[in-house]
């Protein structure tokens, strides 16, 4: 009697398997949690943070560029796993007028944090500052006209007193006004800590030693962290 009911029992588990596949053909667990894994563990693509600034960014006097603030928080960010790469495209001399000058090139690459560190060498030399002000707002409006979702942040600068304090209050105001018109994030003051610090700064008494640079690094990190 058993063995006549197999033929039919058989029958009737193909036809339940049938029924249960819907037609499509049965799923490799293995193989598919295999490839979610492979899919989890994908790198993610990296976004470009760039520093566009003067001698400050470009690590002036230092040894070893690694030890410039920028490869300092390019550290920061890998210890911490970000998904970011730093640029750095400082350019010791340069001035607001220079830099509005050289965006352009330097943004045929994609930029997504944009990093601006301008004005000091203006001061120094007593360009106007409305001069001053418009240059860094041409550079910030064709970093947004590149990428509309980039986000910028704004380094703020002071003058030595001897610039008079007209000027070196009007200089100094121009940046938190900048930053509020754009609604950009601020620093402050970059060198906030190291300025007339003499043993956080070289020789000259204006370019931060490896040490200087560990505390601007800080100054930009406390305001980057959050964009990030």
């Amino acid at each position: 009697m058993l063995n006549k009911k197999l033929p039919v029992l058989f029958g009737f588990f193909i036809l339940f398997l049938a029924a249960c596949n819907n037609g499509q053909k049965p799923v490799d667990k293995a193989a598919a949690e295999k490839e979610s894994l492979r899919d989890s563990t994908k790198p993610a693509e990296k976004m470009t943070i760039l520093f566009f600034g003067n001698s400050l960014t470009a690590g002036y006097g230092l040894e070893d560029p690694a030890t410039a603030f920028p490869s300092l928080i390019q550290k920061r960010i890998d210890s911490l796993g970000l998904p970011y790469t730093v640029v750095n495209a400082g350019v010791s001399g340069e001035t607001s007028s220079g830099g509005n000058s050289r965006i352009d090139w330097i943004l045929k690459q994609p930029v997504d944090v944009f990093i601006l560190e301008l004005g000091a060498n203006d001061g120094l030399r007593g360009i106007p500052f409305t001069e001053t002000e418009k240059n860094l707002q041409s550079i910030i409006d064709k970093v947004k006209a590149k990428n509309k979702n980039v986000k910028i942040i704004l380094a703020g600068m002071l003058v030595p007193p001897n610039m008079g304090p007209d000027y070196s209050k009007a200089f100094k105001d121009l940046f938190p006004e900048l930053a509020k018109k754009n609604l950009t994030p601020f620093i402050p003051f970059i060198l906030e800590g190291v300025a007339g610090e003499e043993k956080l700064n070289q020789g000259d008494g204006i370019h931060p030693t490896v040490e200087g640079h560990q505390m601007v690094m800080e100054n930009v990190w406390a305001v980057l962290k959050d964009v990030l």
